[in-house]
């Protein structure tokens, strides 16, 4: 049933207050009144993540009397302060503390006190003179401090609380990690502390990527949240958005200028005002060949400051968006940073289905119950959650989909921080309707009760069946702990590993985590995979971290060798941010066949915002790429789902690259315009294309790679879009911008 807008008012009631909108609002008003109004409600000394109300109760109780000198007051709202961003106050307060001859600290207060320094020496170098190499691990050149008396401090800090705990993992990483800042790492690290070999290169041969988004005025200094890439204007280059987790964040529109710029369009693109998201995603729901933008908010946040609507927002075509979430069906109100669209009926229109968090599986009225809904065909949808028994319970962190059986249905696989794993196969019922029914412990998932956050399906061994990755979120301690315990030889079991399940085209996965070397620390957050050296293998790029300060630990890349194993590139691709790590994209934005990354960077608190980034790929081998750009006609208009096989023969030998078309990663969105490599072959025998629920294949024979092609469903010709190279200026190297072709002449 279409929903209508009421013409003489809309009544919304949502957590406890009433918005009253005039016959005059739109739908898109409307959201922004309503995020307005969660915001202020939701400014409160219950929100964990809001210390502001924290530090004015701490001063109120200070401004009395009562307690004035109390050291665990004081020390309480430093580390408030230190979550505001307010590192200077905090590390006055601390200094206090323990210059006080009648108090004896306790170990919480120095460990504290050392990351307070470190986080100013961070604020006064990597965030106020920021480099391309800032807080890159290992840090070295231009990514050393220039102001040194945080890092010095934190290390005289954490030599005294080393002393009395020798075997405090957590501090022994985070001492290392502050002579590094100063360029003194290993040399003046005193041998009884130090960690080795934190500097070696991973792997020879590998090129570092380089960060210039801020040359390229693309660095937006904010907290968490997701990153799409994507052509939004349709003129055939690559466009950016942005957004933040917290209600007071604003999303960022970056239109690609096609010369080497971008130019910031938020405000003309009506994106004022749509603030928050954890994650975006794009999609075409109205199948009008615009891509639209699916807004996830209020992932992480309890007692109930999490229940925050998401936000459809309609591309109009024109270079605006409009939010159209309450006309589509779509208001709801449960905290989420996870969705998969895809066509689950087979009926040539994009459905959703939406991962909630709940942080018990009993089921009362707190609960947040994962949704399915199904297109209408006409801007609206219908929630079809319990008659498709997909109506999960659980703290979930991540949902993605894939036809992992190749029964010609996407299936959906949920990721969850209570530990549970989903593999929801899809019954594929004829005539519309939709089924799923739970194989997971048929297929072999069941057994890891690990909990798990960012996830994925892809095909990683190139032999035509979708795979599945899922990253282990099991911690006790700051994540430091854990990188100082693997560096020490130490490793404790499934710390923050990448889970790797071969498919075994039987309907059941092996767990390879071991033998493709992916039992590594790592704590993804977000990620997303691509290929970086146009091999046809796909590659994994994770950003990494938690809300705690202690936790800073690299970001990690793997390169995919062969489809055999993953071998750690961090450290030789400069990939490593100290940084937290969240929404991630691969793209080649240069139109060069090269993908760049993308990196949406920042923390929880305000105090823990970052810059984004984007890393060029400084890539220089003569392996081939094809991209390509698919129209469904009876499939959904954006081809998601669509499977695309490459077979070629590179060196003497035949060999297929499979690519299902799709944005990557469950945190962080790749363009959908499939962009594949295919190693030295010289041309491509053929393209095979299954387009998502329709039925349709379509064969391509003989095509010259390195270029970009437009297919559209049914048609035998493809179109060749002639796309310039681009080049993005880095103002201190210019030569790493260019594209390869320009710097060989």
């Amino acid at each position: 049933m279409k929903f209508k807008i009421i013409l003489a008012s809309v009544l919304v009631v949502a957590l406890g207050f009433t918005i009253i909108a005039s016959s005059q609002t739109s739908s898109h008003e409307e959201m922004i009144q309503l995020l307005k109004a969660i915001n202020q409600k939701n400014n409160t000394i219950l929100n964990p993540f809001n210390p502001e109300r924290k530090i004015e109760y701490c001063d109120s109780v200070l401004k009395i009397g009562i307690n004035n000198q109390d050291s665990y007051l004081w020390a309480s709202k430093a580390s408030l302060l230190l979550m505001k961003g307010k590192e200077e106050q905090a590390v006055d307060i601390y200094e206090n503390i323990l210059s006080k001859l009648d108090f004896m600290p306790t170990d919480a207060v120095f460990s504290e006190s050392g990351i307070a320094y470190m986080r100013l020496g961070e604020r006064s170098n990597c965030m106020l003179n920021h480099t391309g190499s800032s807080c890159i691990f290992p840090i070295k050149n231009d990514g050393v401090h220039k102001i040194q008396t945080g890092s010095r401090k934190a290390i005289e800090t954490y030599k005294t609380i080393l002393k009395i705990h020798p075997d405090d993992l957590e501090s022994k990483w985070l001492i290392n990690i502050a002579y590094m800042t100063l360029g003194e790492y290993p040399v003046k690290v005193p041998k009884n502390l130090l960690i080795p070999g934190l500097n070696a290169d991973s792997v020879a041969g590998v090129k570092p990527f380089k960060d210039i988004a801020a040359s390229l005025g693309i660095n937006v200094n904010g907290r968490a949240g997701g990153v799409a890439i994507d052509d939004f204007n349709n003129d055939g280059y690559l466009d950016i958005i942005t957004s933040g987790w917290d209600l007071s964040d604003p999303m960022h529109y970056f239109q690609n200028n096609k010369d080497g710029t971008f130019t910031d369009r938020t405000e003309q693109s009506g994106l004022t005002g749509i603030t928050g998201g954890l994650n975006i995603q794009q999609t075409d729901f109205n199948n009008d060949g615009n891509i639209d933008l699916f807004v996830l908010r209020g992932a992480w946040l309890t007692r109930g400051f999490g229940n925050q609507p998401s936000s459809l927002l309609r591309n109009n075509g024109d270079g605006t968006f409009t939010d159209v979430t309450i006309p589509s069906g779509l208001l709801f109100f449960h905290p989420t940073q996870t969705a998969t669209w895809a066509d689950f009926n087979n009926d040539g229109w994009l459905d959703v289905f939406v991962g909630t968090e709940t942080s018990t599986q009993v089921l009362d009225a707190n609960s947040s119950t994962c949704a399915l809904y199904i297109n209408n065909h006409n801007g609206t949808f219908t929630n079809v959650t319990k008659t498709a028994h997909c109506d999960i319970v659980s703290f979930v962190k991540g949902v993605t989909s894939a036809d992992y059986n190749n029964d010609g249905y996407p299936d959906i696989f949920i990721s969850t921080m209570t530990g549970n794993k989903y593999l929801l196969k899809n019954k594929g019922i004829k005539g519309g309707g939709v089924d799923f029914e739970d194989v997971t412990d048929k297929a072999g998932i069941g057994s890891n009760k690990e909990r798990t956050f960012t996830t994925w399906f892809y095909d990683y061994n190139n032999d035509g069946w979708q795979d599945i990755i899922v990253s282990d979120y099991q911690f006790e301690r700051s994540l430091g702990y854990y990188s100082a315990s693997q560096a020490l030889g130490r490793p404790v079991a499934n710390a923050g590993n990448v889970f790797l399940y071969k498919n075994n085209q039987d309907g059941t996965f092996t767990n390879v985590t071991k033998e493709a070397g992916l039992d590594k620390v790592v704590y993804s957050m977000g990620g997303n995979f691509g290929d970086i050296d146009n091999d046809g293998y796909l590659d994994m790029y994770f950003g990494t971290g938690n809300p705690d300060f202690r936790s800073l630990v690299p970001n990690k890349m793997f390169k995919n060798v062969g489809g055999k194993k993953f071998v750690d590139i961090t450290t030789s691709s400069r990939l490593g941010n100290l940084q937290k790590g969240h929404g991630i994209a691969f793209a080649d934005l240069r139109n060069t066949g090269r993908q760049d990354i993308f990196a949406e960077m920042g923390g929880a608190y305000i105090g823990d915002s970052y810059t984004s980034s984007l890393y060029l790929n400084p890539e220089t081998n003569d392996n081939n790429w094809i991209s390509l750009k698919l129209d469904g006609v009876k499939a959904n208009k954006a081809a998601i789902g669509s499977h695309i096989k490459l077979t070629f023969t590179e060196n003497g030998v035949k060999r297929s690259v499979y690519k299902d078309v799709n944005s990557g990663g469950s945190f962080g969105a790749s363009p959908l315009r499939q962009e594949m490599g295919i190693g030295q072959a010289k041309i491509i025998d053929e393209i095979e294309i299954k387009w998502a629920g329709s039925g349709t294949v379509q064969y391509f024979k003989n095509v010259l790679p390195n270029q970009f092609l437009h297919i559209t469903e049914g048609v035998d010709q493809f179109k060749v879009n002639q796309l310039a190279k681009l080049t993005f200026i880095d103002k201190k190297d210019m030569s790493l911008c260019m594209p390869m072709t320009a710097q060989m002449k």
